[in-house]
């Protein structure tokens, strides 16, 4: 943190010495005070339950002032929250208007200083998001009740828009690169002079770009929240409390989408990194379809057309799965031996005994059969729970293709090649693959010296000191040889 910015946890109540600005107050805790954006926070302005000395009262015969009274707050706790979540939403599209027309269309202007593909890392999609918000926005104000504010249904709202909300995986997926980039940018005075100038054109406030750029990624997290405070000051018996539960799930189940996104495109890299440590790789990249690793294990693979037994390793990912073999010495290190379509293939469980095509005796087997190319794999597992193990993963591999086709989850091409990039510097730097000489044949070389190290030590180094040896006082010993 910068030295005036002010540092808390969830529940600190935090008292505010100056809200001048919007978007950024001065506040005070325990442990100090300093600057903290006021997104962060919520007012604690009347939004506790009713007090005793409200129940003590009605209990002393005002039970229906008690209530009405009761009635009365939470109708106002509710407005309260209406009024936060309209009022941020509104400062929400002040704010991507100012990154849209103060940082994207200048630097549109300066293509000796951007390309496209700069500006598409630095600000991924954040004008999709600008235009999706402004059409939320007007669905909220529609649905506000101005003379009953507390009687306003904001839950459908939600509900209509949820499907929009997931353009923010891709945004959140993309900041990391954005981060970069934009350091990368700011070591250069010309790129530091040119975006504050597009800040204090627009008349933004003092924060770096990179801080403004942030704020999508806190907004999508923020909303399960507001919903949450929602439904709390929400009855039952109002019209919108079905949808504002409803819309919480959905709020959250987005926000875990972006989250289950984000793993997988971390794990993209992993994955790249794994095929280029297999030794004779054939075919397209596995990224071309594939993005994550389901199961992997052990099977035996029956062959025709004499019934040939073959050890394998099998990796079932999405869409595919890889089978190689181990090398005899060095068992860590894997050659490819072919893949299997999962589209459009059918699992056949096989009863122990002789199978009628391969004329052998199997157990714990399944087939795989490609209607389209009418390939088949015979396999076997060594125990029943292994094979039960394997037909679960099959349907999760199914059910992870359906649930990536619902949501349009896919890799762009530059996400594949990047991966494939850092994958391939990985291992220029990192491990050398497989020898194609035997280990115990390829030529051993001496590690150098250090040339820091001083001659002295270099030579206890090269020329161990070793123990006198005491073959010449055992000699002296012996009564012959005595003077």
């Amino acid at each position: 943190m910068d030295d005036q910015e002010l540092g808390f946890k969830a529940g600190d109540v935090i008292e505010v010495m100056d809200a001048t600005n919007r978007e950024w107050w001065w506040g005070r805790v325990a442990d100090g005070e300093g600057w903290f954006p006021a997104s962060f926070v919520r007012l604690r302005v009347n939004q506790d339950e009713p007090a005793d000395d409200d129940t003590l009262r009605a209990g002393d015969g005002g039970a229906e002032d008690g209530s009405a009274e009761a009635q009365s707050s939470k109708d106002q706790m509710r407005t309260n929250v209406i009024n936060e979540i309209l009022s941020t939403e509104r400062d929400y599209i002040k704010h991507l208007r100012d990154i849209c027309e103060g940082y994207i269309r200048q630097c549109r202007k300066r293509a000796d200083m951007f390309s496209e593909e700069q500006l598409r890392t630095i600000f991924g999609n954040i004008e999709d998001i600008y235009r999706c918000q402004k059409a939320f926005v007007k669905a909220l104000e529609q649905r506000f009740n101005r003379e009953r504010p507390h009687l306003s249904e904001l839950g459908a709202c939600f509900l209509e828009h949820q499907a929009d909300f997931q353009i923010y995986s891709e945004y959140c997926n993309n900041h990391p690169n954005a981060c970069v980039e934009l350091s990368r940018l700011t070591k250069l005075s010309k790129y530091v002079y040119f975006f504050e100038a597009c800040r204090l054109l627009q008349k933004m406030i003092d924060i770096s770009l990179d801080g403004f750029l942030l704020t999508p990624v806190q907004k999508i997290c923020k909303y399960p929240l507001q919903l949450a405070e929602l439904l709390k000051y929400t009855p039952p018996q109002h019209r919108d409390f079905k949808d504002v539960e409803a819309a919480l799930h959905a709020m959250k189940n987005v926000a875990r989408l972006i989250n289950e996104r984000k793993r997988r495109l971390e794990n993209i890299d992993k994955i790249a990194q794994w095929q280029s440590s297999i030794e004779d790789w054939e075919g397209e990249d596995l990224l071309v379809r594939s993005s994550e690793l389901i199961y992997s294990g052990e099977l035996t693979r029956v062959t025709q057309p004499q019934a040939k037994s073959q050890q394998r390793m099998f990796f079932l990912f999405d869409h595919q799965l890889i089978y190689c073999k181990k090398d005899l010495l060095r068992r860590d290190v894997l050659y490819y031996k072919g893949r299997v379509d999962m589209d459009g293939l059918e699992v056949v469980d096989l009863e122990d005994g002789k199978d009628r095509d391969l004329h052998v005796s199997v157990k714990n087997a399944f087939r795989l059969l490609c209607g389209t190319t009418g390939e088949s794999h015979l396999l076997c597992a060594r125990k029943p729970e292994q094979k039960q193990r394997w037909f679960k993963a099959f349907a999760r591999e199914r059910e992870q293709v359906r649930l990536d086709q619902e949501t349009g989850f896919s890799i762009t091409e530059l996400q594949r090649k990047q991966a494939m990039l850092n994958a391939s510097k990985q291992q220029a730097t990192g491990k050398p693959k497989a020898l194609s000489r035997p280990y115990y044949l390829a030529r051993q070389k001496h590690p150098a010296l250090p040339a820091s190290l001083p001659q002295q030590q270099v030579l206890v180094l090269a020329e161990p000191k070793r123990k006198p040896s005491t073959f010449w006082h055992s000699i002296s010993r012996l009564a012959p040889f005595r003077k």
